[in-house]
């Protein structure tokens, strides 16, 4: 089994994260996206998770080719939900089954609590993604929900699963609005 390391993601990784990407949708149902996008719309992307300081990781091998990558993004947009973030991991398909994934999603985890972050939503795509919902639940998530066939995809369809973790001891404690990611968000000032 090649050995890996993990570290951030950078503009010149968006060619193999596009692949990566773009496998997962034309042939899983991780993403319910139906085309995948090409270099430039994954370099955006990239760019808005970065921008306002959310995680953004790749697993890359020995010989310098990704393995796979990982990030962490605002779960909704609206402010009140600042505390909160959605995780994504994308594994090469030749490199699946080899504990990637749950290598970037330890570091992800570490690295949201870090920065502040009090709570974790996973959307999993398909009730049937076995392998995504046993890694989430090894590594502390619990299942929330299921909308049932919300999506449709490959001529059936699928489930949209939730689980959640908590971090920084979630909504037990007020979190720090003056400490990222409290700053996020910025209140209008009122005029009379």
């Amino acid at each position: 089994m090649p050995s890996f390391s993990i570290r951030d993601a950078a503009l010149s990784d968006i060619p193999a994260i596009t692949a990566i990407y773009r496998h997962a949708v034309l042939h899983g149902t991780a993403s319910f996206e139906l085309d995948p996008p090409d270099e430039a719309e994954m370099g955006q992307r990239l760019q808005a998770v970065l921008t306002p300081g959310y995680p953004y990781i790749v697993a890359e091998a020995e010989d310098g080719t990704i393995a796979g990558y990982a990030y962490a993004n605002a779960f909704r947009t609206r402010p009140a939900y600042r505390w909160t973030v959605e995780n994504s991991v994308y594994i090469d398909p030749a490199m699946q089954g080899r504990g990637i994934g749950k290598a970037l999603m330890v570091d992800l985890l570490d690295r949201t609590e870090k920065a502040g972050f009090r709570q974790v939503i996973a959307v999993i795509g398909g009730s049937a993604h076995k392998a995504s919902i046993r890694l989430h639940e090894s590594l502390g998530f619990e299942m929330i929900g299921t909308f049932k066939g919300s999506g449709f995809k490959f001529g059936r369809w699928l489930d949209t699963v939730l689980m959640q973790k908590a971090l920084n001891g979630g909504d037990d404690t007020l979190p720090d609005e003056t400490a990222f990611p409290g700053t996020l968000y910025r209140p209008k000032t009122e005029t009379a």
